[in-house]
């Protein structure tokens, strides 16, 4: 299995993932060109897809769906609420593209196993992902406002995690946003700052090697050097060394991350 994450951030959020049998599109929040350029960069053919995941309507995860599904007459699945809470700019989907995935349902597509589980965000019903073939497996875990117990069991044991270090505590305090913006981001439907995806982390990973990419950072209210810093205290603190036992690898609003493979793990 192989993944890379297109773009990143509160502008825009894609996630390709691609097997011997599969090459899929997890949310699509940026617009159709954009998608097809971030595709190319990486050496994909847009027409080759299999399928769109969707993980809520947030126009920063569906920009580019409509353009993209029917240009390239893609399926596309999300729960039944998400299919009704999407916004109008996505336009029509046609009706044989249009796939239904419940959430804490079991996907299988090809060689890929998919499984959803329920995240606590301000939208109609978001989801995340574990992606598993045969003894690889990859999660994304982004747009939650805290991270529950059945999300550390259901992510416990991947090899690669996309995982949500939205923004520094201070500097959301600190900074220009409204303050029904700023209570939206720190509630229980908002984002995870950088303290809660280090604490988070340091329970969820063995340091068996795993592949950690932080994601969904906001330009205004983070920086990429702090997550990582704040993020790599946690994990020392749980005597975990980050470039031997965890890889950390950045994400970008503006550009793919590069195309790389998830290894498996050993584990102990």
């Amino acid at each position: 299995m192989k993944y890379s994450v297109l773009a990143s951030g509160s502008t825009g959020n894609a996630l390709y993932i691609e097997t011997d049998q599969v090459r899929l599109l997890v949310d699509a929040g940026l617009s159709g060109k954009q998608l097809e350029q971030h595709l190319r960069s990486i050496g994909v053919d847009p027409k080759t897809l299999t399928a769109i995941l969707i993980s809520h309507e947030h126009i920063d995860h569906v920009k580019g769906l409509g353009v993209f599904a029917r240009r390239y007459n893609i399926p596309v699945y999300m729960n039944e609420a998400t299919w009704s809470a999407l916004p109008s700019s996505v336009g029509a989907i046609n009706e044989a593209c249009r796939n239904v995935l419940e959430s804490g349902a079991v996907l299988e597509i090809g060689d890929l196993k998919i499984e959803t589980f329920e995240v606590s965000h301000d939208a109609a019903e978001p989801i995340g992902f574990r992606f598993q073939r045969g003894n690889e497996s990859l999660a994304l875990v982004t747009d939650l406002g805290y991270v529950s117990r059945r999300i550390i069991d259901r992510v416990s044991g991947v090899d690669a995690l996309i995982f949500e270090s939205n923004h520094d505590v201070n500097m959301l305090r600190m900074g220009s946003y409204p303050w029904n913006v700023k209570r939206r981001i720190l509630s229980d439907v908002g984002h995870l700052s950088n303290e809660d995806a280090g604490e988070a982390l340091a329970e969820i990973l063995a340091g068996n090697g795993e592949q950690v990419s932080l994601a969904h950072l906001s330009q205004e209210n983070n920086l990429m050097e702090l997550a990582h810093m704040t993020v790599r205290q946690f994990l020392e603190e749980a005597d975990l060394n980050v470039g031997r036992d965890v890889h950390l690898w950045e994400t970008y609003p503006d550009r793919p991350t590069p195309l790389r493979s998830v290894k498996a793990t050993g584990r102990s």
